[in-house]
């Protein structure tokens, strides 16, 4: 949504932003070719396979600073720093899901990981071989929106009894197992996407402190300055929708007061609704399908 992006960020020459989510760097060069030499653009990712590469892409402008974190931590990772606009391309990136060995695609045999930082952290394999039966049915079913979320936790339960899962192919095994192939043949796409999505949330801790990162974020705009958020599922775009409301509107008195007595001011606005991916784009991109554009521009000091 790279042209969505760019109306909505407005990026002029010597601004100062953000990319949260660096990625292959697309968006993020973009941006640095708007806000020209003087202008500043840190591109964070947890990923360090996205750093180098992007590093490697972007060597050319001066601008464009690498910072290895998670964007949930700008605060600690971009001290004192303030933004004319951010931008959060929330999921997997198109470079983890094509390459097979990070464990991401459903599509592929491989070790089954799924850590977007691989320094740190559990990878999927000791995730799904740990979790418990209820705590995987509840993941399922909140991060994924899967229906068959009770039959697929007790398969799994029964497959890693017999051995444990160590690939992306005995995961998919375990889906397949659950859901009736007359069901499968009806759906449209993969049938165990909605649990790799599940997994790779939880393997990443994704959503949990998400409320509280886009919050941080907005604080370090400057007046006037917007943040981006590209979701692809309904589970994040959901927080993404609630907290900009929040944010927006943080008022807690109640309805009927006649009078705000608690104090808390809007930090600014939801810019319009969500924006979806244009045709030309989906006919380039076919996973742009699920992309969702949220943006909130911060108050104004006039305001």
């Amino acid at each position: 949504m790279l042209n969505e992006v760019l109306s909505a960020l407005s990026p002029q020459v010597g601004g100062v932003f953000a990319d949260g989510t660096l990625g292959g760097g697309g968006h993020s060069e973009a941006i640095l070719r708007r806000i020209g030499e003087g202008g500043v653009l840190y591109g964070i990712d947890r990923d360090m396979a996205a750093i180098d590469a992007a590093a490697e892409r972007l060597k050319a402008y001066p601008g464009f600073h690498a910072v290895h974190g998670n964007f949930h931590d700008v605060k600690t990772l971009l001290p004192g720093v303030k933004l004319d606009g951010g931008l959060l391309d929330l999921g997997v990136s198109s470079h983890q899901l094509d390459t097979p060995e990070r464990g991401f695609s459903y599509h592929e045999d491989a070790p089954l990981d799924m850590r977007m930082d691989t320094t740190q952290g559990i990878t999927a394999a000791e995730y799904v071989n740990t979790v418990s039966e209820e705590e995987f049915c509840r993941v399922l079913r909140a991060y994924g929106d899967e229906k068959w979320a009770v039959r697929i936790a007790q398969i799994l339960m029964e497959k890693r009894a017999e051995k444990p899962l160590q690939t992306t192919r005995d995961l998919v095994a375990v889906v397949d197992a659950a859901i009736p192939k007359a069901v499968r043949r009806r759906e449209e796409g993969h049938p165990a996407r909605r649990t790799f999505q599940a997994v790779r949330i939880a393997v990443n801790d994704e959503l949990s402190p998400l409320e509280d990162a886009l919050a941080d974020w907005v604080d370090m705009l400057l007046p006037g300055g917007r943040l981006c958020v590209i979701t692809f599922h309904s589970v994040e775009d959901r927080i993404v929708k609630l907290a900009f409301r929040k944010m927006q509107n943080p008022c807690v008195c109640p309805p009927k007061a006649p009078v705000c007595v608690c104090g808390r001011k809007p930090l600014g606005r939801a810019v319009g609704g969500a924006v979806k991916a244009g045709e030309e784009e989906l006919a380039r991109n076919p996973r742009a399908h699920s992309a969702m554009l949220r943006v909130f521009e911060k108050k104004r000091e006039d305001a």
